[in-house]
C-alpha cells in the first residue's frame, strides 16, 4: 500500500456524447489491460447515463506517469471531449513529478493514514 497511486475521477458526460465515449471506455480499457503495474482500472455508471466514476490503481508513481502519458498521447482529447470532470481525488503518495501531471487537473491529495490492500504489488 506504501507505494501504490488510486484515484476515483468523476464524469459528467457531455449532452449527446455517450456513443463516442463508450466506445472510447473500450478502447480505453483494452490498452490498458496491457499496462502490467496497473493493478486496478474500473469504470462505473450511473443509472441515468449522465454520471461515470474512473477507480484506477497503480503498483507506484512511476506506472502512473507511464499510463498518464500514455492517456494524454492517445486518448485525452477525445476523453475532454465527452466529459467534463467533476471531481477527482488521488489516493497515496505521489511524487511530485506524478503530482506535477495531476495538477494539472486540479486533483485532491489524501495521504496514507491506516488499513491495508489486498491487492497484489
Amino acid at each position: 500500500m506504501k507505494d501504490h497511486v488510486a484515484w476515483v475521477i468523476e464524469l459528467a458526460v457531455k449532452d449527446g456524447r455517450l456513443d463516442t465515449f463508450r466506445a472510447l471506455m473500450e478502447e480505453m480499457v483494452e490498452g490498458t489491460s496491457a499496462e502490467p503495474k496497473t493493478l486496478a482500472y474500473e469504470w462505473y455508471i450511473s443509472e441515468d447515463a449522465s454520471e461515470v466514476h474512473i477507480f484506477e490503481k497503480y503498483a507506484d508513481s512511476e506506472a502512473m506517469i507511464l499510463h498518464v502519458n500514455g492517456f494524454l498521447e492517445k486518448w485525452a482529447s477525445r476523453f475532454m471531449e465527452c466529459v467534463d470532470i467533476t471531481r477527482f481525488v488521488v489516493y497515496g503518495d505521489p511524487s511530485p513529478a506524478a503530482r506535477a501531471i495531476l495538477d494539472g487537473w486540479s486533483a485532491r491529495y489524501l495521504g496514507p493514514w491506516g488499513g491495508f490492500s489486498r491487492f497484489a504489488a
